[in-house]
């Protein structure tokens, strides 16, 4: 099958390593199709004149750049401009050799990918990644603001009810697509993917002192729920805190998300068992989670929750909010334990409960590991989507 993945985020790719945890999984979702003998293309906008305009990834896989724009980040507006050339060159790569299948990965992609397809026949496929319409908690019941624009939602809905098929990568993702009017039959519930071979129980851990290491990571947002782990630590005494994410150490001082909660640690009482580490390459990031007790991960919402699967697949316990894709990945009592979401005391008191039984951390350690090879692995992920795709050429 000759599957094109469209991506017009610029800087998918540096230097064949994804610069985002969300890049990443298009990156390795073109080389896992790759592996099972399809030729796969990533579609991409140049992001800058000397980047090259096509790149192997592997054997079977080569990412495409196209020029349709410049290589800043753009405003919402000025992306919305941009689409339309964009399309046109990837209907012009197309038009002499059409794929068998397009895979749009985020909404402007989507747009793009319809525009390029539109007088070819060729189905597409819409995975978001991030939805900008209303986001749910644990029940789908609790409302909140939406995190985007009008526009925005009107036109992920939209493109939502154009393509053959959308891919959410948690059932909390699927949920909200039927409440945008999405029809059942056009989701499949894909989950990410996961490096197994990266994110290992066996490998080099990170040094630690002797007291309980808690380790919890992702972009230094108030969505991220740090501060209610900051919170929750008041609880657990002796225990210490790394958060993990954000700019180089050098930075952190000038970031005002990284001010803010050193401003909650001293406030609750806690600065000296809170580290911030700052960014840490992805290569370095196993280790540090093989380090930990428990990972924490305590978003106020999210549709997926990337760290806690890449911590499972290390073999450590996850304490997570029971919020949107985190009900999916940590299976309660046998991977870890889904507390009430933006409550830090039910997260301290599942930590401290977890932190005195060994049994329990050994075998949720187990069951981690298990969960994220078998679910998660990229060969299952890539063997799920390819099955999406021959039902949407059928």
């Amino acid at each position: 099958m000759q599957i094109a993945l469209v991506s017009e985020h610029v800087s998918l790719i540096a230097g064949g390593t994804a610069v985002s945890s969300r890049h990443a999984q298009v990156a390795e979702l073109a080389q896992a199709l790759a592996e099972r003998g399809h030729q796969v293309r990533v579609y991409t906008r140049q992001d800058s004149p000397g980047s090259p305009p096509r790149e192997s990834l592997c054997s079977g896989a080569e990412v495409v750049r196209l020029p349709a724009g410049p290589p800043s980040t753009l405003s919402q507006d000025e992306l919305l401009r941009q689409i339309p050339a964009f399309a046109a060159l990837l209907e012009q790569e197309w038009s002499a050799d059409p794929p068998d299948v397009v895979h749009a990965h985020f909404w402007p992609s989507g747009l793009a990918a319809l525009a390029g397809t539109r007088q070819l026949g060729v189905p597409v496929l819409q995975t978001f990644h991030a939805l900008g319409s209303i986001n749910w908690g644990r029940t789908g019941r609790e409302r909140e603001r939406p995190t985007a624009s009008p526009p925005r939602i009107r036109l992920e809905t939209a493109i939502s009810r154009s393509v053959a098929r959308v891919l959410a990568t948690s059932q909390a993702e699927a949920e909200e697509l039927y409440r945008m009017g999405v029809s059942r039959t056009s989701v499949t519930v894909v989950p990410y993917g996961v490096d197994v071979d990266l994110f290992r129980p066996d490998g080099p851990v990170a040094a630690r002192a002797s007291r309980p290491r808690l380790v919890t990571a992702g972009r230094l947002t108030p969505d991220n729920g740090f501060d209610l782990a900051i919170r929750a630590l008041r609880g657990v005494p002796d225990a210490e805190l790394l958060i993990v994410g954000g700019p180089g150490a050098a930075e952190l001082p000038a970031h005002p998300e990284a001010r803010r909660l050193r401003h909650d640690a001293g406030r609750n009482g806690v600065a000296d068992r809170v580290r911030l580490v700052g960014h840490v390459g992805r290569s370095e990031l196993p280790a540090l989670l093989r380090s930990a007790d428990v990972a924490v991960s305590a978003p106020r919402h999210t549709l997926f929750g990337m760290v806690a699967l890449e911590a499972m697949a290390c073999g450590v316990p996850v304490v997570a909010a029971a919020t949107g894709g985190l009900a999916d990945t940590v299976v309660e009592g046998a991977t870890g334990e889904l507390v009430r979401p933006r409550d830090p005391d039910a997260l301290a008191a599942a930590l401290r409960r977890l932190l005195s039984d060994p049994t329990r951390l050994a075998g949720y350690r187990v069951g981690g590991a298990d969960r994220a090879r078998a679910r998660y692995s990229w060969p299952r992920v890539a063997a799920d989507t390819e099955a999406a795709y021959q039902q949407a050429t059928q």
